[in-house]
């Protein structure tokens, strides 16, 4: 088995984003560097490096003699996030192989009737959902584009965890992942990208009431 090197600061960035995505950080929460860094059994500089890395993304606010601080919510944020991983999943979606999409459609299809409920834990929602855009993307060889997919994910997700908590019921529309995977199966691709970018607007929407204006 070949071994995976990668540098420090790429494993630390995506040790904090795995935290962020189970809600272990607070919206607006400083960060204490010699702290983490303890925390982490790692030194200060790829950590820093790190933090520059998801300041970049949008995930951490920085200030000159402040540091780094998990960026506040906003409804404009996650509007934009929202946009961007639309846009991001629909290329990922439109590269992939027609022949892998027609051939994974039916498990498409099976695995969002198997989850119709109309209302369910964000928790929930988040684990089917991951097992469905997970399965719809991994005829997508672009590499460099599902790792800033995951990424994006990971600053958007936040507002789920912050906004919600994961006991908290959120509305969904299973009918949505339905459309894609039977556009799939009759192999009209061009619409089956329209009908998932018609998906991640309107989840936008079903969650944009619940965050503060800013």
């Amino acid at each position: 088995m070949p071994i995976e090197r990668r540098p420090l600061r790429e494993q630390i960035r995506d040790e904090l984003l795995r935290r962020l995505d189970r809600g272990d950080f607070s919206a607006g929460t400083d960060i204490n560097e010699a702290a983490l860094a303890g925390e982490l059994g790692v030194s200060r500089t790829p950590l820093r490096e790190a933090l520059i890395t998801l300041a970049g993304e949008g995930v951490l606010e920085s200030s000159q003699g402040r540091g780094f601080r998990f960026a506040p919510v906003s409804k404009r944020e996650f509007r934009e996030l929202c946009e961007i991983v639309a846009a991001l999943e629909s290329l990922a979606l439109e590269t992939s192989d027609p022949g892998y999409l027609r051939k994974i459609a039916p498990e498409l299809l099976r695995l969002a009737r198997d989850f119709p409920d109309p209302v369910a834990e964000q928790q929930i929602i988040e684990r089917h959902d991951d097992e469905w855009h997970d399965l719809l993307l991994s005829g997508c060889q672009n590499e460099r584009l599902l790792d800033l997919i995951t990424s994006v994910k990971a600053g958007m997700r936040r507002y789920a965890h912050l906004i919600a908590g994961d006991d908290a019921p959120l509305e969904r529309e299973a009918a949505e992942h339905c459309e894609v995977a039977e556009l799939l199966m009759a192999g009209h691709l061009d619409k089956a990208t329209e009908a998932l970018r018609d998906n991640w607007v309107n989840g936008m929407e079903r969650m944009m009431s619940r965050i503060p204006s800013a």
